[in-house]
């Protein structure tokens, strides 16, 4: 699996996951300040699931129908420290029952939610 951490994503924990072995690139380190469509469209053209705490991801793929991306994993909390949300990523891997690639993944600290991003 292939990543793209949204601008809002912490460094540090991007860092962490490269450390982790995951493949990973940053919005921030190289493409900082653009738009919620062009993060979109870039994750369609790499084939990478989106790493966000922005909701509009939502609104861009199930309402105005843009692109889907192979996966969005939106983290739905205010992390308490910059790591934690590399943790909460490297948990959820490691379940068995959760399939991360077509599906919009909403994290919250106790709580997951999913909905396929196939067409129906």
């Amino acid at each position: 699996m292939q990543f793209l951490a949204n601008e809002n994503f912490p460094l540090v924990s991007v860092r962490n996951l490269r450390d982790f072995g995951l493949d990973i690139t940053s919005i921030m380190e190289d493409s900082s300040g653009i738009k919620d469509t062009e993060v979109l469209a870039r994750a369609v053209s790499e084939n990478r699931i989106i790493l966000t705490f922005d909701r509009d991801y939502g609104e861009l793929i199930f309402r105005r129908f843009l692109p889907k991306p192979i996966g969005v994993i939106y983290f739905r909390y205010q992390p308490l420290t910059p790591i934690e949300p590399a943790h909460h990523l490297i948990r959820l891997l490691d379940e068995d029952n959760i399939k991360l690639t077509e599906m919009f993944t909403v994290l919250e600290r106790n709580k997951i939610r999913q909905r396929t991003l196939r067409s129906r």
